[in-house]
């Protein structure tokens, strides 16, 4: 039997514009017959690997510059510039049995998601085979001259992040890892769409004489109060961190708290869209998450005060009365709570009332990964 830590979140973000269409226009989606304003999982996700990442000290990327870096960092070790490429081209060849291609510029045919300290291991091995390297320069097929052995044991090398996230590499199927975390794209509880904004940026050194602006342009944002939602599977995440639960719960605790403290940085220098979720809900489940998306399936209408923040709040926390109740309310969910802005609120289909993210983040964690180590 799996067990889950789900995330919910409702959060109002002002004018912005967090994550663009190929237009560069608000993201969107049609849901129960309403178009909404949507950030794809991608780009909240992005930023949460950057936060957790920054916590445990232990940064990956996410890259197709493998073969560049290590020419790079071998280039600052004297080597000549063309033998450093051929030495970082042969890194990408000598990875596993077929090798990984190479395209112009050096970057690998596919995606790579490693330990940032992985290439200074790579470089070590061109070092120690540099003789070989020398002798193939120029020539055509010159196979794997590294260890591919040695090649694909650092590539497969996991970092908390990657434990978490997971990594697909069709070309090293070993490296692969089914990802413990799962997130949604947020989409806005109310019908929402793109607004225009014209602007003019003014050239500070025309005479004053001189009218007009030196340039000109309209861009599109967007403004609403989106639910988000994540879910961690905590029996996953033991698996992939070998059963190591101190390990586990750290990983947890950093991934809950960037959830809801993080955001997508688009456009930020021109919209500072820097607010926090007014209403965080967490429960533990057994045998299988859920999403509370549905309950916004009816867009929510403003309230009295033309406001959708509080009327979300409440429909939230009805629909999750409902949908606990339909499950059997305790027989499989161990724990859940809420931490709200407005704590006169009556949110009691969201659990218990917690003062703090913080706190709520801890008694979650010490229902699923108890201090003692017995996962439940």
């Amino acid at each position: 039997m799996s067990l889950y830590l789900d995330l919910s979140a409702l959060q109002s973000v002002p004018a912005a514009n967090l994550n663009r269409d190929d237009l560069g226009s608000p993201k969107q989606v049609r849901y129960g017959n309403a178009p909404r304003i949507r950030v794809s999982s991608q780009s909240w996700k992005r930023v949460i690997r950057h936060g957790v990442e920054q916590d445990l000290g232990e940064k990956a990327a996410r890259t197709r510059m493998v073969p560049v870096k290590v020419k790079q960092a071998l280039m600052q070790a004297g080597w000549p510039e063309e033998l450093a490429a051929f030495a970082g081209a042969q890194v990408a060849a000598s990875a596993g049995k077929k090798g990984i291609g190479t395209e112009k510029q050096g970057h690998t045919s596919v995606l790579l998601f490693l330990p940032e300290a992985a290439i200074a291991e790579l470089v070590a091995i061109c070092a120690e085979h540099r003789e070989a390297l020398e002798k193939a320069q120029g020539k055509r097929n010159a196979g794997q001259l590294l260890s591919p052995d040695r090649i694909e044991e650092i590539l497969k090398r996991r970092t908390a992040s990657i434990s978490l996230l997971g990594r697909m590499l069709a070309e090293l199927p070993d490296a692969n890892v089914d990802g413990a975390a799962q997130v949604a794209h947020a989409f806005t509880t109310h019908a929402a769409e793109p607004q225009r904004d014209y602007f003019t940026a003014v050239d500070d050194w025309l005479g004053q004489a001189e009218t007009g602006s030196g340039h000109l342009d309209t861009a599109e944002f967007s403004a609403g109060v989106f639910y988000r939602f994540a879910t961690v599977n905590i029996t996953d995440l033991m698996k992939n961190l070998e059963g190591d639960t101190k390990a586990a719960r750290t990983v947890l605790g950093s991934f809950a708290e960037h959830f809801l403290l993080s955001l997508p940085q688009a456009k930020r220098t021109s919209t500072a869209p820097h607010t926090l979720p007014d209403l965080a809900y967490l429960a533990v489940r057994q045998h299988r998450p859920l999403s509370l998306a549905a309950a916004f399936e009816a867009p929510v209408t403003a309230d009295g005060l033309g406001g959708f923040a509080k009327p979300s709040r409440s429909t939230l926390a009805s629909y999750a009365h409902n949908i606990n109740r339909l499950t059997g309310d305790d027989r499989h969910r161990p724990f859940h709570g809420h931490a709200t802005i407005a704590p006169e609120e009556q949110l009691a289909g969201l659990g218990g009332a917690h003062d703090s993210y913080g706190d709520l983040i801890e008694a979650a964690l010490e229902a699923a990964l108890p201090e003692s180590g017995e996962q439940r």
